[in-house]
């Protein structure tokens, strides 16, 4: 297997030899008061499981289903509220891009520009973004193999990009569902870079929600465990207080007052699997 480079998110590193890394935070900024608050929750959470953590949260979701459904509150505003997070609390941040005019100003403040899975082959965006001089999370594409991000980590390479991480989301599987294939996890790894496992968006129902994209959150610790067993480099998860009020994402993420058990127990587990 072709060895891992470790990617770097400010004083995160995700790869062989550092811990297991946790990428969390709610879908969208709501609100500057809101994000602010909920990542100062999630430093103490990880602070008493001792685990290292990268808030992320996106300032625009272009993605959404529906034309009528709240996607935040745009550039400007929403890498204030981030700037905001960080002096607060000094976490690394992560944050999505879908254009390549956001990426210089992304990286004036996020550690890590995030290539949403729909973008991942978008040849402009990913060279913007790798331009930057930030490390780079790739969202691998519901219609994408495995195999098939080895093109998406060379255009990142030959553009300079500083670190690359990958990230499984899982794989379309028919109409409205998603599949995990745990193999995805070390396949992708074998391409010689760290591996994420988006743990709560692989729960999606995509669209089923007539207008919204609906999802399972009831397996999001099952699957957590199972995935950090294949041994990945680190898990993402979208967490809130109040899911069902979420203002995006609200069916599928974890709510906050379960974060800290399962964080113990997934550490518990990786521990186990790397100490093998």
């Amino acid at each position: 297997m072709t060895s891992v480079r470790p990617a770097a998110a400010g004083p995160v590193t995700f790869g062989p030899g550092h811990p297991l890394g946790f990428i969390l935070g709610p879908c969208v900024i709501e609100s500057a008061e809101h994000v602010r608050d909920i990542a100062v929750e999630l430093q103490a959470i990880a602070g008493r499981v001792g685990v290292p953590l990268v808030f992320k949260a996106s300032f625009d979701k272009a993605n959404r289903t529906s034309i009528t459904s709240f996607r935040g509150p745009g550039l400007d505003e929403g890498l204030r509220a981030l700037a905001a997070v960080k002096a607060r609390t000094g976490l690394p941040i992560l944050t999505d891009i879908h254009e390549p005019s956001q990426a210089a100003p992304a990286a004036e403040v996020a550690d890590v520009l995030q290539i949403p899975a729909f973008l991942s082959r978008q040849t402009d965006l990913l060279v913007a973004a790798a331009r930057t001089g930030r490390t780079v999370n790739v969202k691998k594409a519901q219609f994408l193999a495995p195999k098939d991000m080895t093109h998406v980590v060379r255009k990142l390479t030959d553009s300079g990009a500083a670190a690359v991480i990958l990230t499984e989301r899982g794989s379309t599987f028919g109409y409205n569902n998603l599949v995990v294939d745990m193999r995805a996890l070390p396949m992708m790894q074998a391409l010689g870079v760290p591996v994420v496992f988006d743990v709560t968006h692989s729960l999606q129902l995509p669209g089923a929600g007539d207008g919204v994209t609906i999802g399972l959150a009831e397996y999001i610790a099952p699957l957590a465990r199972a995935g950090v067993a294949t041994g990945v480099d680190g898990v993402f998860m979208e967490v809130h207080e109040d899911p069902p009020r979420a203002k995006s994402d609200a069916a599928n993420a974890l709510r906050l007052d379960q974060l800290e058990p399962l964080l113990k127990a997934l550490v518990a587990i990786d521990r186990l699997v790397k100490s093998a």
